[in-house]
């Protein structure tokens, strides 16, 4: 029988060298080079005040190593954070065997507040420094990711009102009922104490939360846009998997070696207004040759107008790209899928009644013959349906009296006398951003741009999503949100350096 050296398992003590965790060429030896060497702390150092009074606290060094080795190792939650700093080899190398507490590693990046758009800077910087910049095209896209918000409480002040005066309603009708009731037995007595109780506190937060915003949110055009009293900067987003309450994370990320440039994240789920954003926050990075591409979500008219004024190139599709690109020839039998959420294909007309179709309509002569074989009259060549130019016809009543097929022309034969039919006239194609930036879209050059803006920017959104798991932010407002994206995309920057071969 063949025999095998033994394998211990379980505690062993072992003398460990911190430094000899750290290999070249790693994320973690790039992170503790670039906190070490490169980065300037002093506003963090500026927020203690433990000189003379005070015990000790956590160097923000050891801090932010810790908080950026987990995001890249997918680890969000700052209990795990601790578990790790306490059993794994390589975040103790890290941290200098520093063990802080959950609540420690919480409070650290909720309060970084603008500092984590200093400390994004800086590192771009580096990058930019080691060369992985090249300033040709920048990428643009988003992705829409649930925060720490309840859905269920989301709507309009005139919606709490409502729900708060149905609680106090129902919790004056449960007093009355208790006063004119006989004594009831113990438990029950005890429940509809505790059921009142819940009432008058969730009436009272509602009342509360109106007092503190009076007003609606506001959106495009004076629109009102759900607010959320759990957390009021977050908005109501329809995704692949559902309606979510969350933020956009928006990533500008330049094609040389897909380095994050820009980062935001935003309480909206609308990314057209994005654009114009993103754009002025990367002005001091790009040049005169500098090209911008984004998806069909960030096609507007303001957005591309203003883009044509400051002359910066840009190639930004619309939703009907894909229809005009032979390369997506045949992309309809990607729809005849059984769940209705994707089943994105035409739905064939219940109704055995005669469509517009089935009459034949001549654009350049303007007539208009019905299936029966009669010419209907113009009734309205100047009209206008759903914004777009038509024109209407109708059948003399001679002719539709008397015809064997008004059952299936008309819907109510017996009320209707003649049949209505409208055309939708081809619009005149104006010149203006849209359809210059069409042209642009459908040239060559423009179908080379959209293929290079998939390679850029849709792997690191795969690297943020999948390996380092960003699935959900997990704080409230805007601006801590926005310093939580940040961070992750620093993670995704080192990560850059260090694959690249910096300090190695």
């Amino acid at each position: 029988m063949p025999r095998f050296k033994t394998v211990h398992k379980g505690l062993k003590l072992l003398p460990i060298d911190f430094d000899k965790q750290l290999l070249p060429g790693t994320f973690e030896h790039a992170l503790c080079y670039l906190v070490d060497h490169e980065l300037d702390l002093s506003d963090f150092h500026a927020r203690y005040r433990n000189s003379v009074e005070g015990a000790p606290a956590y160097d923000p060094a050891v801090l932010l190593k810790i908080v950026l080795l987990a995001y890249s190792r997918g680890l969000i939650s700052s209990r795990k954070m601790e578990t790790a700093c306490r059993d794994h080899v390589l975040f103790m190398a890290v941290s200098g065997d520093s063990q802080p507490h959950f609540t420690t590693l919480a409070h650290f990046v909720s309060a970084m507040g603008d500092l984590a758009a200093k400390l994004f800077a800086q590192v771009l910087t580096v990058c930019d420094r080691q060369g992985l910049i090249g300033r040709e095209m920048f990428a643009i896209d988003g992705v829409k990711l649930p925060s720490n918000a309840s859905k269920a409480k989301s709507g309009t002040r005139a919606d709490f009102l409502r729900q708060a005066e149905k609680m106090e309603k129902a919790a004056q009708s449960m007093i009355e009922r208790q006063r004119q009731c006989d004594k009831q037995p113990e438990d029950d007595e005890l429940r509809a104490a505790r059921k009142l109780e819940r009432l008058q506190a969730n009436a009272r937060q509602l009342r509360a939360w109106l007092s503190e915003n009076p007003e609606d949110r506001k959106g495009a055009k004076g629109r009102v846009n759900l607010s959320n009293r759990t957390d009021n900067d977050s908005a109501k987003m329809a995704t692949g998997k559902g309606v979510i309450q969350g933020y956009t994370g928006v990533a500008t990320v330049d094609e040389k070696a897909q380095i994050i440039v820009d980062a935001q994240a935003h309480g909206t789920g609308s990314e057209q207004a994005l654009l114009t954003p993103v754009v002025e926050a990367t002005a001091s990075l790009r040049t005169p040759t500098t090209c911008y591409t984004a998806d069909a979500g960030y096609h507007s008219r303001d957005g591309l107008e203003k883009l044509e004024t400051n002359t910066i190139p840009a190639f930004i599709p619309d939703n009907g790209y894909r229809k005009r690109d032979p390369r997506y020839a045949g992309q309809e039998r990607h729809t005849e899928k059984p769940d209705p959420l994707w089943d994105k294909s035409p739905k064939a007309p219940s109704s055995t009644l005669y469509t517009p179709a089935d009459f034949h309509f001549d654009p350049v002569q303007k007539t208009c013959i019905c299936p029966a074989g009669k010419q209907l009259y113009g009734n309205g060549s100047h009209c206008t349906i759903k914004g777009q130019p038509a024109i209407k016809f109708k059948g003399a009543l001679r002719d539709c009296l008397g015809c064997l097929q008004r059952k299936q022309c008309l819907r109510t034969p017996e009320k209707t006398a003649a049949r209505q039919v409208a055309f939708i006239l081809a619009k005149t194609e104006q010149d203006n951003a849209l359809t210059r930036m069409r042209r642009r879209i459908d040239s060559p050059v423009g179908r080379e741009m959209i293929t290079r803006r998939f390679a850029t920017v849709e792997p690191v959104f795969g690297n943020l999503r999948h390996n380092k798991r960003l699935d959900r932010f997990s704080l409230r407002g805007r601006e801590r949100v926005d310093g939580q994206w940040k961070l992750y995309c620093v993670t995704h920057n080192i990560e850059k350096l260090a694959h690249r071969g910096a300090w190695s």
